[in-house]
């Protein structure tokens, strides 16, 4: 067999062929220096395989292959509506091979297949959806003079650098591909060193859909170096990353040296607030998903959780209770695992130090803050669902990420109070409130610095509406008509008519 591809057979049966090399011009290579990266099955804490890990030479070669395929009349002579239906063929592809992605999503992320085959439905209908965008990026005429005839006209930016995050590898991947292939754009797209394996699988699919080569090319590597050598690369015109705010800002200021066109999606720290007037189940399975769902590591978790102290005593006591049913730690093939494990043994030692700073900046464990007792065979990086309470502003659990099932309850007696506290943090990605009072919702929501709000729900998004963040949560915005701002730029012409 090839060294560039490993035949695996996961525990629910699906058998599938693994790719394990860099995809540059629709071939797949070594890396100039045979360097690998190991992927390990979190669940485990086993070796599934060891994919090659792009040097800078590599880097170079995967951004002329996009340069050349940009400037080439296969792409750029290509018009909208035959790019759209390159696109909607590949969702097609995706959706046949939904399967074997979400095993390769639970087997190397961690998270329960039945979460990671929701993940692969967005990716197609994300796909879906910009396909029919391709042919629609309308410019204007503007009146100017009777002399003249002026008018704008949308084009791709060019060759886009993008780097994904690992806890959603292939459903984030595909924010960034739609609107980018839409545009008409090339691109070189860095997976993460934690989750590299499905998005390698997707190439495959990419070629079988007909795209030319160099449209779209996937590097592994590690960010120090591959990801660097991406975003400063001078032939690179566009930078698109999602991630922590740490490495956002190393990013830009990599960019700035070419002054690149950047989208930045980093940090949050979101607040929920639930006021009294709110359904108490409902507010605790709202609250339950903004601070567990995918094991809590979703860039929108809404971990700083306010509830008023009229209710706080018997919302506590209720969510603890759902917690307790509704968390169900094992194997992710296992049909009734709703929670996983968290995505590396660094992530999992990240939160564990966490429950410890709670402890000693005099914070309340009320429940979990520890290695899971029922992870299964004693082995994986499973946290128990982690409820901390008595926590005051200065702490680092309520100003920090944390990025896991990891949650902060505040109590609250004023609306006015509890709007500055919500809005006391660095970040601003996104909020919610849970209130019966549409009053209040009109009111509450214009005084939130966030990018978006939730209303009587948690971690809302949909591929058709803008996705992003304020403050240092992030620059522009994915999804939704505003995602293809991002891949395309004005030109204006102004002609002489006499």
């Amino acid at each position: 067999m090839s060294n560039l591809v490993q035949k695996i057979t996961a525990p629910n049966g699906v058998a599938y062929e693994q790719p394990l090399g860099l995809f540059i011009n629709n071939k797949w290579t070594t890396s100039s220096n045979g360097q690998k990266i190991v992927s390990i099955n979190p669940t485990t804490e086993s070796e599934i395989v060891s994919v090659y890990a792009a040097t800078e030479d590599d880097v170079d070669s995967a951004v002329r292959a996009a340069r050349a395929a940009f400037e080439s009349e296969t792409w750029y002579g290509m018009d909208g509506t035959s790019r759209g239906q390159l696109m909607v063929k590949l969702a097609d592809i995706v959706q046949r091979h939904e399967q074997v992605l979400a095993t390769i999503e639970a087997l190397d992320n961690g998270k329960p297949y039945s979460k990671a085959l929701g993940d692969i439905e967005e990716v197609y209908n994300v796909l879906r959806y910009y396909a029919g965008w391709a042919d629609k990026h309308y410019g204007q005429t503007i009146e100017t003079s009777r002399a003249k005839f002026t008018y704008t006209i949308r084009e791709p930016i060019g060759v886009c650098g993008q780097i994904v995050p690992w806890n959603y590898p292939i459903g984030m991947a595909s924010w960034k591909l739609g609107p980018a292939l839409a545009c008409g754009n090339t691109i070189v797209i860095k997976a993460s060193e934690q989750t590299p394996l499905s998005i390698l699988y997707f190439a495959n699919l990419v070629a079988e859909a007909g795209f030319p080569p160099g449209v779209l090319n996937i590097i592994n590597g590690h960010g120090s170096e591959a990801g660097a050598t991406l975003v400063q690369h001078p032939a690179v015109d566009k930078v698109a990353f999602t991630g922590s705010t740490a490495t956002g800002k190393e990013i830009m200021k990599l960019a700035s040296r070419t002054l690149k066109n950047i989208t930045l999606e980093t940090g949050g720290k979101s607040p929920l607030v639930i006021f009294d007037d709110a359904p108490l189940e409902s507010a605790v399975k709202a609250a339950h998903f903004g601070v567990m769902g995918n094991m809590g590591q979703i860039c929108t978790a809404t971990s700083r959780v306010f509830v008023h102290e009229k209710i706080y005593d018997s919302f506590m006591d209720a969510f603890v209770a759902y917690v307790a049913k509704i968390n169900i730690i094992g194997d992710p093939f296992d049909d009734n695992t709703s929670q996983g494990a968290q995505v590396s043994k660094q992530q999992f030692d990240k939160i564990l130090a966490y429950v410890q700073a709670a402890k000693d900046e005099g914070a309340t464990i009320v429940s979990g803050g520890a290695v899971a007792d029922d992870r299964p065979n004693s082995k994986g990086y499973f946290i128990a669902p982690t409820v901390v309470g008595d926590v005051k502003p200065n702490m680092r659990v309520y100003r920090e990420e944390i990025f896991g099932p990891f949650g902060v309850f505040v109590k609250f007696s004023d609306e006015n109070e509890v709007i500055q506290m919500a809005n006391d943090t660095d970040y601003g990605l996104a909020a919610a409130i849970c209130t019966r009072d549409n009053a209040r919702i009109h009111r509450v929501v214009p005084r939130l610095k966030v990018g978006m709000v939730s209303v009587n729900a948690t971690n809302n998004s949909d591929f058709r509406v803008p996705f992003g963040g304020v403050k240092q949560s992030g620059i522009g915005r994915e999804l939704g008509q505003a995602g293809l701002d991002a891949y395309s730029s004005m030109k204006a012409v102004l002609m002489n008519i006499t």
